[in-house]
């Protein structure tokens, strides 16, 4: 049985690096959550708060295999800095790579932006400058760091597998589902999708979801994001039929496949089609275990929505009263109960 002892090291709110003696990972967002790159095949994780459960990607055919050259793979007593020989025979931009990770690891972020700044073109450079800049809210050079990211896919990771370090990030995908993301197109793809939407530019998310969608159309973290986003548009009845379409072979068992189903009842209701969408609610509504309370009380919510649309009062208020008794303030039940 293997153990792995770490040391975390707060760098800033919802910030942390990850160390160990074999290597280090630096770590984006709330507790618990993380991509992990391990010699055993990589990991990617979403969480939904407070649950517990996480949704897990597990890439074994990247198992064993690094996207650095055969051969340059960083001494473990080298990695995160470098002896003076070394720095002679180590490229400049290396160098400030390596440079901007350990400053980070510092807790200095202003010195970690300008090492990394000044070897932006190389692409784990950019993209770790970039998720520095996203969490600053400094969308603009963000977007600029990502996009030469995305120029130079091929190469993504191959530094930080040189060096040993796991980067990972957390990126959020709806209020409780958020995804865990790494140096590759797929992560470097979701943070445009992020900045997109927290400028309101839905037409540029959406074009960035789409060509994930072409990478991976069955992975339900990208349904969901696919899902939530289209769900802006409800008049857009070849969207809504396009999320029934995507999400019509999604079962029960994940928390991440609740939200999934609640996502399709809503794109049912949009369509017109009222006892599909309660079919799929009531799918949604069978597994309570560690789905989020906010979760399932939306899915009631909707389900006694589309009962009263139906005339069927009597189940229309019941599940109205059921949903009072477990929160009195959720949306306009106690209105609705004529409370």
């Amino acid at each position: 049985m293997a153990f792995r002892f770490w040391r975390r090291v707060r760098l800033a709110p919802g910030v942390t690096l990850n160390l160990s003696k074999s290597m280090g990972s630096l770590s984006f967002g709330p507790p618990g959550v993380k991509y992990t790159i391990s010699p055993r095949g990589n990991r990617a994780t979403a969480g939904l708060t407070g649950t517990g459960l996480f949704y897990t990607i597990h890439d074994r055919k990247r198992a064993g295999r690094s996207s650095a050259a055969p051969g340059s793979e960083v001494a473990e007593r080298d990695r995160l800095k470098l002896g003076f020989f070394q720095r002679l025979i180590t490229p400049a931009d290396e160098r400030h790579f390596v440079d901007g990770i350990r400053a980070l690891n510092e807790g200095d972020q202003d010195g970690a932006l300008d090492a990394l700044e000044e070897s932006q073109d190389l692409p784990d450079a950019s993209w770790m400058a970039g998720m520095i800049r996203l969490r600053r809210e400094e969308f603009d050079r963000a977007r600029a760091h990502f996009e030469v990211a995305l120029a130079g896919r091929n190469a993504l990771g191959a530094l930080f597998a040189k060096y040993g370090i796991a980067a990972q990030v957390s990126l959020p995908i709806t209020p409780d589902v958020f995804a865990h993301v790494f140096p590759r197109e797929r992560g470097t793809q979701l943070a445009l999708v992020e900045i997109a939407q927290l400028e309101g530019r839905h037409g540029d998310a959406m074009a960035h979801l789409e060509r994930l969608m072409e990478i991976d159309p069955t992975d339900p973290i990208i349904l969901l994001s696919f899902a939530e986003l289209a769900l802006d548009t409800p008049d857009d009845l070849a969207m809504m039929e396009r999320i029934v379409r995507d999400t019509v072979s999604v079962q029960n068992e994940t928390p991440v496949d609740t939200t999934i189903l609640l996502y399709r009842g809503k794109a049912l209701a949009a369509m017109n089609l009222p006892d599909a969408a309660i079919d799929v609610l009531t799918l949604a509504n069978r597994r309570r275990k560690d789905r989020p309370e906010a979760l399932m009380h939306q899915i009631r919510y909707d389900r006694a929505v589309l009962y009263e649309q139906l005339g069927h009062k009597a189940q229309a208020r019941r599940e109205f009263g059921r949903l009072f008794a477990a929160d009195p303030d959720f949306e306009d039940v106690a209105e609705r109960l004529k409370i």
